[in-house]
């Protein structure tokens, strides 16, 4: 099962004092819509996002589809496989996606000591 890309989602609560203290520490803005509240940091290959009062906590988050240097896969698993996958494991999504879909789409585990993970895949399956 691929999973595509990888990143720590960080919830901060001010984005501008959060994006001036990663860049302090080498990070660059790549992505991502200040005026919205998100913007997606790379220092090499470590990537970080930043997003203010739009969810609880920090999560894992993984891209299927997506390599971290913003490219697309031409082979990947699709969410919707990875999520018939996990619930055929037993593992239940917090937030799960259409199986009938297609395209884009998001799900949201939590894993056994409460962390969460974010399954976001923004690329439709070739």
């Amino acid at each position: 099962m691929q999973l595509g890309a990888f990143s720590v989602s960080l919830s901060v609560r001010d984005l501008v004092a959060s994006r001036a203290f990663y860049e302090a520490l080498g990070f660059q803005a790549v992505g991502g819509v200040a005026e919205e509240g998100w913007l997606i940091l790379r220092n090499g290959d470590s990537v970080i996002g930043l997003f203010q009062d739009m969810f609880e906590g920090n999560m894992l988050t993984f891209n299927p589809g997506w390599r971290s240097e913003d490219e697309v896969l031409s082979e990947f698993t699709d969410i919707r496989e990875i999520q018939a996958r996990l619930r055929a494991q037993g593992i239940e999504p917090e937030k799960g996606t259409d199986e009938e879909g297609a395209g884009p789409a998001c799900m949201t585990l939590v894993d056994p000591d409460g962390n969460r993970v974010f399954l976001d895949q923004h690329v439709p399956k070739p």
